[in-house]
């Protein structure tokens, strides 16, 4: 039964969301172990996982914290049992995942990288470095992985040194003694210092199994390994330390088996402190724990000791030692002695090596030893050597290997799954900032769809660019956008450019959530690039639910601009959020168009919701460029009903505005028009028309008051009149 923490319980609604994720991804997990990757059963097993996981985040990313055998989200435990969810965490615990955070935004693809490790056996994970370290490797970034550090868990299940041991092998195994730990490296000089627990630790080494096939040679490369780098680090400590790790060493040799002696034989700094006594200790336990002598006995003795009367002496030593065994109470101790001393002295592999190439053989031991001792190449030579095997170096030849497999592969079904891993490079070297290498992928799989394209590739070379528009790409490139410095830009808009106009729509849902004025700016410069792609790409977030992704999308319609974007800034003015209303307007007043400023004289007239919005904008804005508009509105509507408190506030809106001749035209034309069945409209359009000429204050603007004082109508002389009476009588108070 599950031990639940004393933690605060879920809603039932949760706990059946949580118990069905568990028994969903416990069923994925055994189809992904079992099935190829393109078996129908996986493909619906991630669909129904994929489901799950969506219901489970519907608030937002989840941590799932993992206890031996519960599973906790914030705290709070299932509120009844489940058998399910005890499964699943116990799954996970033993695969050392402390937590695990669930992006929403996770696909079929990270879900099947996923459950493709928690497949794995805990001990494979653990030879390659954990869970965390394949997860990383994977190349995906929708799961978080805390891991529980497994060097405890070893500590607990084993106890004492030997868990902490099988930690350092198995680190030394996969990767170099160079990145342990100085924790590691600590217990690791403690070890060489004390004689019998580096006996122990040999032990522990010798009987490792042969898990992710650690050879001999790989144990003796990696015992290696750690005396160099205990050496190096107790050097710095004191001349006396590397000595007395090297004397404990060789006081430790005699209980290696042949194999590893023979691989030590090259550490000459430890074979000469060895001296007769430990090398017959060597050869008397190898004879006893085989009962005789084999080949590789053989040649790890002539490898330490070479002259034959040393050899005779070495051997009297080891019978001796061997004859206190119980294998030397035995009654045909004598025979088996006599029989190993003999392969020992007189063992040869001529029949397996010709002469010439066993001088070769031995002389390629000797010159080892002797460059590593000279060691005389030049610097340069050698940072070449570590240049040619670099990560860096690696990654080329990754790279060199998928171009020449999506040049030389002509069988479509075998391109395309080329193609498809492909795909997955081209990600991950964005995300890297490798842009230029993904790019050259890239190219290659755009090749295939145009004019010299191979035939039957265009399909897949299609599938490949659009898989690469809906995957997590755009995500590394807003993530390569932050990370990159000013004019870094231009390798993404070439790469964007290869893909596609199909990737414009999700660069624009994510400008519509950035909230970097540097990213934003230059997700912008790549969505503009595609012209009208990206202009429709834009269209579709007016329709949004949230009213800044509205006004971002407005804000792009007007940078693209031209009368294909008016219809869609028109369709807004009416929007519930009045933001987003005067950001329209805004747009359309920018456009200065005759088509944009009949799309707001429309919106005047027509009497809708959005007028007064608009026309209070308008004038709100106060700036020289709505004048054309405002013009426009007068003299291509008559003032009747509604639309003469709009053209009265119009008027006064340009008598606050700088003069220009436009608004100075337009007023002369309001100052002399009227309708003789309505004297009381006319007037008073008369006067606001005057009154605007004389704020404006212009010599123009006067000149009509004046003009219009000596030839207008009388209606028309007596508003001007008394503006320039006025306008007269504030001067001499002025003066």
């Amino acid at each position: 039964m599950a031990t639940v923490p004393t933690t605060e319980r879920m809603s039932a609604d949760q706990s059946a969301v949580l118990a069905e994720f568990a028994r969903t991804c416990k069923a994925a997990v055994r189809s992904v172990s079992l099935y190829p990757a393109t078996h129908p059963a996986i493909q619906s097993s991630l669909v129904r996982v994929v489901a799950a996981a969506a219901r489970l985040t519907t608030s937002g990313d989840v941590t799932l914290t993992v206890h031996p055998d519960l599973l906790v989200i914030d705290g709070k435990a299932p509120s009844r049992p489940d058998a399910a969810i005890v499964e699943l965490a116990s799954l996970f615990h033993d695969r050392l995942i402390g937590s695990l955070t669930i992006d929403q935004a996770a696909d079929a693809r990270d879900w099947h990288a996923l459950l493709g490790l928690l497949g794995r056996t805990p001990d494979d994970l653990m030879g390659g470095g954990g869970i965390g370290k394949a997860w990383v490797a994977s190349g995906r970034d929708h799961f978080e992985i805390r891991e529980i550090d497994y060097a405890e868990v070893l500590r607990e299940r084993a106890g004492g040194d030997k868990a902490e041991w099988s930690r350092i092998i198995a680190h030394c195994l996969q990767s170099d003694a160079a990145t342990l730990d100085d924790r590691a490296i600590a217990s690791m000089i403690e070890v060489f210092r004390d004689p019998a627990r580096l006996r122990e630790f040999i032990d522990t080494l010798q009987e490792t199994p042969d898990a992710g096939g650690a050879t001999i040679g790989a144990r003796a490369a990696a015992l290696i390994q750690l005396l160099r780098r205990a050496l190096e680090v107790a050097s710095k400590r004191g001349p006396q330390e590397a000595e007395r790790i090297l004397e404990t060493v060789a006081d430790a040799a005699p209980r290696l088996t042949p194999e590893m002696m023979l691989a030590l034989a090259g550490e000459r700094t430890v074979v000469d402190r060895m001296g007769d006594a430990r090398v017959a200790s060597f050869v008397a336990n190898s004879v006893v724990n085989e009962r005789g002598a084999t080949e590789r006995l053989a040649q790890a003795f002539q490898a330490l000791v070479a002259e034959s009367e040393h050899q005779e002496r070495l051997l009297e030593l080891a019978k001796a030692e061997a004859s206190e065994t119980p294998l030397g109470a035995e009654g045909g101790f004598e025979e088996l002695w006599q029989s190993a001393a003999s392969m020992l002295t007189s063992y040869t592999d001529e029949k397996y090596v010709s002469a010439d190439y066993g001088r070769e053989l031995s002389g390629a031991r000797t010159q080892a030893i002797e460059v590593d001792r000279v060691s005389d190449d030049p610097p340069e030579r050698v940072q070449e050597w570590l240049a040619s095997v670099s990560d860096s170096a690696v990654r080329q030849l990754d790279l060199s290997l998928l171009q020449d497999l999506l040049r030389l592969e002509n069988e479509p079904s075998k391109w395309e799954a080329v193609a498809t891993t492909a795909v997955v490079e081209v990600e991950r070297r964005v995300l890297l900032g490798e842009v230029s290498d993904a790019q050259r992928l890239v190219d290659a799989i755009v090749t295939e769809k145009g004019e010299g394209g191979r035939e039957g590739l265009a399909s897949p070379a299609e599938s490949a660019l659009n898989q690469l528009a809906s995957g997590p790409l755009v995500r590394n490139i807003v993530t390569c956008l932050r990370k990159s410095e000013e004019g870094d830009a231009d390798p993404l808009n070439r790469l964007c450019q290869a893909i596609g106009p199909r990737i414009a729509r999700p660069l624009a849902e994510s400008l519509a959530v950035e909230d970097n004025d540097r990213v934003i700016l230059r997700l912008r410069e790549l969505l503009l690039a595609f012209g009208a792609a990206g202009r429709q790409s834009v269209e579709r977030l007016k329709n949004s639910m949230n009213p800044a992704v509205r006004r971002m999308a407005i804000d792009l319609l007007r940078v693209f601009g031209g009368r294909e974007a008016l219809p869609e800034l028109a369709s807004m003015l009416d929007d519930a959020d009045p933001q987003v209303q005067r950001e329209s307007i805004r747009a359309i007043v920018q456009i200065a168009t005759h088509d944009a400023y009949a799309v707001l004289e429309r919106a005047l007239v027509a009497g809708s919701t959005s007028r007064d919005t608009v026309l209070q904008e308008l004038i709100g804005l106060r700036d020289d460029k709505v004048i054309p508009l405002l013009c426009y509105v007068l003299t291509h509507t008559a003032p009747r009903g509604k639309l003469v408190a709009v053209h009265a506030r119009i008027i006064e809106a340009l008598g606050g505005l700088s003069a220009h001749k436009e608004s100075t035209r337009t007023l002369r034309t309001v100052l002399h028009r009227g309708e003789w069945w309505a004297p009381y409209r006319t007037a008073a359009l008369r006067q606001a028309a005057a009154t605007a000429l004389r704020r404006i204050g212009a010599p123009e603007t006067l000149e009509v008051l004046e003009d219009a004082v000596a030839h207008g109508s009388r209606g028309v002389r007596h508003a001007a009149r008394a503006q320039i009476g006025l306008s007269a009588r504030r001067e001499r108070a002025r003066s």
